[in-house]
């Protein structure tokens, strides 16, 4: 009879799954790239090659990565997957606001925050260094650095450990930077706005390297809390345009002669 705490260990091919899923979620693989052929990775996972294509259909059954005949295996861009995203089956991208997706990231990462800092690796901790610096770097070429963000993001998921906080973080990421991307822009479009984002991540990932679990927190919660706030800002100023177009609307037709009028 097998003993209650004995475990039965992975397959080999979810064991390939979760290598190559864990470089795709902490960003070392970007959506886009493509994956290395069968032969060689193959031979650095030192598998057969039966063992990787099991491995191979459960990433694309995930919709992380994807094939392309004739040409190899890709990883999945999020605007591919955001058909397959599972919040968008319940939540209507036209009626959803910046400032409802805010709210419940605020409770997930300062929470995902306080997790990372007491369980983020090494390895994790570089990784959010070096996505921040490479948004820095793609804002300096003048791009917003969106996705670069998402990878900061995703890999501070990553690194709580927790695999139901991590994909769902990522679905809503995926929502939030691709179901409204129109939002986001008239954030990331000003330069005062990109600079303060930076320097919060790079609170945040300080705290984490720290191991300062609380401080970790108040940062995440000072990043999110300034998001929002911008969020709240904007809807306001569009609540006051569209009520002087409404206004001005209405006292053109108060100076059209009525109909039948003589001069």
């Amino acid at each position: 009879m097998m003993a209650p705490n004995s475990l039965k260990p992975k397959k080999l091919s979810d064991q390939v799954f979760e290598k190559i899923q864990n470089l795709i979620l902490r960003g070392e693989l970007r959506p886009g790239e493509q994956l290395k052929t069968e032969r060689e990775l193959c031979t650095i996972m030192e598998v057969s090659r039966p063992t990787l294509r099991a491995a191979i259909k459960k990433l694309i059954d995930r919709g992380l990565v994807e094939n392309r005949q004739g040409r190899g295996t890709f990883v999945a861009s999020p605007e591919k997957s955001l058909d397959q995203n599972p919040l968008g089956a319940f939540i209507d991208k036209d009626e959803t606001t910046l400032l409802d997706l805010l709210d419940v990231r605020l409770a997930l990462e300062c929470h995902a925050a306080t997790m990372a800092a007491q369980r983020a690796s090494g390895e994790d901790i570089d990784l959010l260094f070096t996505h921040n610096n490479e948004m820095r770097s793609k804002i300096n070429e003048g791009e917003l650095g969106l996705s670069e963000d998402l990878r900061f993001h995703m890999c501070l998921a990553y690194a709580t450990k927790n695999p139901v906080q991590i994909h769902l973080m990522k679905n809503l990421y995926e929502f939030l930077h691709f179901g409204i991307e129109e939002s986001l822009k008239a954030l990331y479009q000003d330069p005062k706005n990109l600079e303060k984002i930076l320097a919060q991540h790079q609170a945040v990932a300080e705290a984490i390297r720290q191991h300062d679990h609380q401080r970790a927190a108040e940062a995440m919660r000072e990043h999110i809390s300034f998001l929002m706030e911008f969020s709240n800002q904007q809807m306001n100023l569009r609540k006051t345009s569209r009520s002087l177009t409404v206004d001005e609307g209405q006292e053109d037709q108060e100076d059209q002669p009525a109909a039948g009028a003589q001069d």
